[in-house]
């Protein structure tokens, strides 16, 4: 037999993200895959990567400035360009592969307006190549479990919908230290955050949103809130800040190795920094957000998410003809350098919890007219309650067949941006937005 021809993988921003990536094709499917180039706009983030696939057994690979895309298409010839940069620019790394001949991955969201969307589906009907965006919490065990109760008709025709999805101090506050802090970037965390949550009910219930009504505001982090409750700023930034010391909120990037060679050691490039006070000024998105979504199947849902809360998960319930399913999850908490998370005070209280991938995860249906039962839940292992892995193998090796058809396409991906950037329309105008009106499939 002849020797497996390898997929040619080329990456499009080196940020921490882009890690994931390149550590599991070396690390897990060197057989199926082979990484042949970055790309970044900072050359200190580019060889920091680089020293770290030396680290995991690879080679050094050839890098390109972002002005150099084309070239590095040219050159290196990838199938497929994966991009993990800021998100405003997923598109135009996206749309680009696609004119050159290859097929991308892109991290959600897949984009953040709906012009840029709409460019991204034209893109895609033009060059007849295709684009496939990552929503790992599709793969986790127990979100699995939801979608497979919901199609088996468990509870029958479903009706409304109530989730709550809150962010800890640790995780919350870390999208108000970096480039997410502007809405000019990221779209807010309705875009970069919820997108997950947004895409996990369209994936239960097989459907798509119709119509989006959004409140949200600024409550807790910036600088007006904490001179209201009394909190003494503590400057623009954490580095080389003695008044930080004690801050629970601060991070010490000369403290995380990680943190330090793509961050610290990059700035003197772009300007970029990663340890912004998330209570100075400059933050332009939302930090808490209460929602109103209608779906095409008529179920409505009702969503609320803060990033300041004591843990980190959610809870969500789904009301349907024949009886009720709720899912509570108790997350394992994010800690982007290290620093305590609010999570480790949960003790015994959700004791009762099946453990698993995530912290804690329990399912329950209550049937009408009888009695309620636990289901019980596959324990994951790995980032994202144990999806991480479960896409990864799907996504670079793909050969098995997917019951539950867990990936996400241009269509799912951008349903998702559809409702956060219904959200931020909404929120401008005070209106609920028929967010299929904005794009044309």
């Amino acid at each position: 037999m002849g020797s497996v021809q390898l997929k040619r993988y080329a990456i499009v921003g080196c940020g921490v993200r882009s890690s994931f990536y390149y550590s599991s094709i070396l690390n897990d499917h060197s057989d199926v895959a082979t990484l042949v180039g970055l790309c970044d706009t900072n050359q200190t983030r580019m060889n920091a990567a680089n020293d770290r696939i030396v680290e995991l057994g690879g080679s050094r690979l050839p890098t390109y400035k972002e002005s150099d895309f084309d070239k590095m298409v040219a050159e290196q010839q990838p199938d497929v360009v994966i991009v993990t940069t800021i998100d405003k620019f997923h598109h135009v790394y996206c749309i680009r592969a696609l004119e050159l001949g290859c097929d991308a991955i892109t991290e959600k969201p897949l984009t953040i307006d709906e012009e840029k969307l709409q460019a991204m589906i034209d893109a895609e009907k033009r060059t007849g190549k295709q684009i496939r965006v990552l929503f790992n919490y599709r793969y986790a065990p127990h979100h699995t479990k939801i979608r497979e109760l919901i199609a088996s008709d468990t509870i029958g025709e479903i009706a409304t919908v109530h989730m709550d999805w809150i962010l800890d101090c640790a995780h919350g506050s870390d999208f108000m230290r970096r480039w997410h802090r502007d809405k000019a970037n990221s779209g807010g965390i309705q875009m970069h955050k919820s997108i997950h949550h947004f895409d996990l009910v369209h994936f239960w219930m097989d459907t798509e949103p119709v119509l989006v009504y959004c409140l949200g505001d600024l409550r807790f982090y910036g600088r007006e809130n904490a001179e209201r409750r009394g909190v003494k700023n503590l400057g623009e930034r954490y580095l080389n800040n003695d008044e930080a010391k004690s801050d629970p909120f601060a991070i010490n990037i000369e403290k995380n190795a990680q943190l330090k060679k793509l961050y610290l050691e990059a700035e003197h490039e772009d300007g970029y920094i990663r340890d912004r006070n998330c209570f100075a000024d400059g933050i332009s998105i939302e930090d808490n957000l209460s929602m109103i979504i209608k779906y095409s199947n008529r179920a409505v849902m009702t969503y609320n998410t803060y990033a300041y809360a004591p843990w980190e998960g959610y809870r969500c319930v789904f009301n349907g003809s024949k009886g009720r399913i709720e899912i509570n999850v108790v997350e394992g908490g994010y800690s982007a350098g290290g620093e305590a998370v609010t999570n480790q005070g949960l003790g015994d209280l959700e004791k009762n919890y099946i453990q698993g991938g995530v912290e804690q995860t329990k399912i329950v249906v209550y049937p009408l007219w009888d009695k309620p039962y636990v289901v019980d839940v596959e324990k994951g292992s790995g980032g994202h309650g144990g999806g991480d892995p479960v896409l990864l193998e799907d996504v670079l090796v793909g050969k098995k067949e997917d019951q539950f058809k867990r990936a996400a396409y241009l269509r799912a991906g951008g349903n998702a941006v559809l409702v956060g950037v219904g959200a931020n329309h909404s929120m401008k105008s005070g209106l609920p937005i028929k967010v299929q009106e904005l794009v044309k499939w």
